[in-house]
């Protein structure tokens, strides 16, 4: 009987170790990411702004079922905004973006639908790093020669507070070499906007991407 419950046990503690495992991977894609204003009981958002991330992942399996994953990426998020302003008469299209060059480090709990296919849930925390605003008027309407610019991006940084808190939801397919697809919502719940008063700022972001994991079977 003492053999049997030894063999037992041992058999349990093999398949826990198994059920462990820590791989590594990159991964890269396309970001969608929003601008959204709220003040005096109102709120607008900005035109969607295309940009890309890059970076690195560490996925630890508790089970077959459950998983831990921690990132380090980063993406210029932000917004634009395209106006037409009817100035004494005179028709201009003004064209404002802002860029918020922002260091991402998502933590996430992985549940394993099948093998290959699993959802997740987390939360996306973003340090800006910098962060600038491009200022283009068009008094033609896209007529050449009538369009004047700002030149340089202008430093913002200092009207901007530095963390971003966004949870998230996802979901990845991954294939049996390591190669995987993911993609993620990401809603941003800070204030990014410094001195607003009753005015809050966030940003909130789509990430559709590919990567590869490490090891592994």
């Amino acid at each position: 009987m003492k053999k049997l419950l030894l063999a037992a046990a041992i058999a349990v503690i093999g398949s826990n170790v198994n059920a462990q495992e820590t791989r590594f991977g990159v991964k890269a894609g396309y970001s969608l990411s929003t601008l959204k204003l709220k003040e005096d009981g109102q709120s607008e958002s900005s035109d969607p702004m295309h940009t890309f991330y890059v970076g690195g992942l560490v996925e630890y399996k508790i089970s077959d079922k459950f998983g831990l994953q921690g990132e380090v990426l980063y993406s210029p998020l932000g917004g634009k905004v395209e106006e037409n302003v009817n100035e004494e008469g005179a028709f201009v299209k003004v064209k404002a973006k802002t860029t918020l060059g922002t260091l991402l480090v998502p933590v996430s709990a992985k549940y394993f639908i099948t093998e290959n296919l699993s959802v997740s849930a987390g939360a996306s925390f973003g340090f800006i790093l910098s962060a600038k605003q491009k200022y283009v008027v068009d008094a033609g309407f896209g007529l050449p020669g009538f369009e004047l610019s700002t030149g340089d991006d202008v430093d913002v940084k200092d009207q901007v507070n530095t963390l971003n808190i966004a949870p998230f939801l996802g979901a990845e397919y991954a294939l049996e070499n390591g190669l995987f697809f993911d993609a993620r919502y990401n809603l941003g719940v800070s204030n990014l906007a410094k001195d607003s008063g009753d005015g809050k700022m966030t940003n909130s972001f789509l990430q559709v991407g590919v990567g590869f994991k490490f090891g592994g079977k």
